[in-house]
């Protein structure tokens, strides 16, 4: 069965969604695949953070009222040493802040919006396959979940379906280059149903490797401890789990409060970048051409950042004949993507340990600068709370 639409968009993620939702209101068609049921999509536990750049671009087109109601705006971030604990105030920096406001509930309202304007999404469709991408009528052939084959002919494809999705292989590897680190450490990440401890997120450097404080709401906290790569989650008994993190994020004065883990799991941490992000008429976005390490809270907002650059293209492409902004696509979203490639990596590397005592050593100098240098700690409030959109 064969159907016609404007943009084919494969992932019903975050960027997926919020692509749809931007095109509506340039007056653009899409339709969703998604090789996930929807309630799998919903339930993903993913990023945390959201940029003061990222807000701006949910509230400007009407995704804000529950963030406003719901999100946790904080000035900045705790960063520490077992010997000294400070705080980075953003806002006074460079004047602007993050909201703690999970992926799942930007997904719900995404979904929520979409919904209402009648958006069309195919879930837990199957043998996905992108042809004809070097014409202008490239095509997104699957099963969906009756069984039936589609195709869908568009004119354009948008491949927001992640690291493992269809779209990044269906660039030829002969026009592709590939960067890419798989770092010696990963990260064992819990939810807990216990009220935070701290007001805003706490990233401590500790000899026994790196831990965070960060928080989903008022009533859950989510814990982070460095654990060596090939680690199972059955090897961390809660008891052993809330020891490690008292320990590593102890403060003088200050106590961490424990209470029931209802999720753990093992996140690894890579970093990747595939160039370009554009070959004919397929786009990519989000994690299909890029993924950092969560420790600069950049994933989600990085995947932001493109789709609003590739709404801007498409429409220019499709609406005003314009191919100017579609064909420096790649090359403009890159420039912001290795600006965050590079500031995940220094925040990842300036706190994980390594066991190198020559490590240990250049990362104390590292912090120490941060803590003593308003220029040091403007740098890094600048990245982390979010370059402007049209970087």
């Amino acid at each position: 069965m064969r159907q016609r639409t404007r943009v084919a968009i494969v992932g019903a993620g975050p960027a997926g969604m919020l692509l749809a939702h931007l095109l509506d209101a340039h007056g653009i068609e899409s339709v969703i695949v998604e090789t996930r049921s929807q309630a799998y999509v919903l339930a993903r536990i993913r990023a945390g953070i959201l940029e003061h750049s990222t807000v701006e671009l949910l509230r400007s087109v009407g995704l804000g009222d529950r963030l406003d109601a719901e999100g946790l705006p904080h000035r900045g971030i705790y960063l520490q040493t077992p010997q000294e604990r400070h705080h980075l105030d953003f806002v006074d920096l460079v004047g602007r802040q993050v909201w703690v406001y999970g992926q799942t509930e930007v997904q719900k309202d995404l979904v929520a919006a979409r919904t209402r304007a009648g958006q069309a999404v195919y879930y837990g469709v199957a043998d996905v396959e992108l042809d004809d991408l070097t014409t202008d009528r490239p095509t997104v052939r699957f099963t969906d979940a009756d069984g039936v084959q589609r195709t869908l002919e568009a004119d354009a494809v948008a491949g927001c379906d992640g690291s493992f999705g269809p779209s990044r292989a269906a660039i030829p590897a002969a026009v592709t280059s590939v960067w890419e680190r798989t770092y010696p450490y990963s990260w064992l990440g819990v939810l807990a149903s216990v009220p935070p401890s701290t007001d805003e997120l706490i990233y401590a450097w500790h000899p026994d490797g790196f831990a965070m404080h960060s928080m989903r709401s008022a009533q859950v906290s989510r814990l982070y401890l460095q654990v060596p790569n090939g680690t199972r989650v059955d090897e961390w008994s809660h008891d052993r789990i809330w020891e490690a993190l008292s320990t590593r994020l102890g403060h003088t004065g200050w106590e961490l409060a424990a209470g029931p883990i209802t999720e753990a799991a093992v996140l690894p941490m890579r970093s990747f970048v595939q160039s370009p992000m554009r070959h004919g008429r397929l786009f990519l976005a989000g994690d299909a051409a890029h993924i950092v390490p969560p420790t600069g809270a950049k994933g989600l907002n990085l995947a932001v950042a493109d789709v609003a650059l590739l709404a801007r293209a498409l429409a220019a492409l499709l609406v005003d004949g314009d191919a100017g902004p579609a064909d420096a696509y790649s090359e403009t979203a890159l420039r912001r993507v290795w600006r965050c490639t590079h500031f995940s990596w220094w925040m990842t590397s300036m706190l994980h340990t390594s066991g190198d005592p020559f490590d240990a050593q250049l990362q104390m100098s590292q912090l120490r600068w941060l803590f003593s240098s308003t220029a040091g700690a403007t740098g890094l409030a600048e990245n982390y709370a979010g370059l402007p959109l049209d970087l």
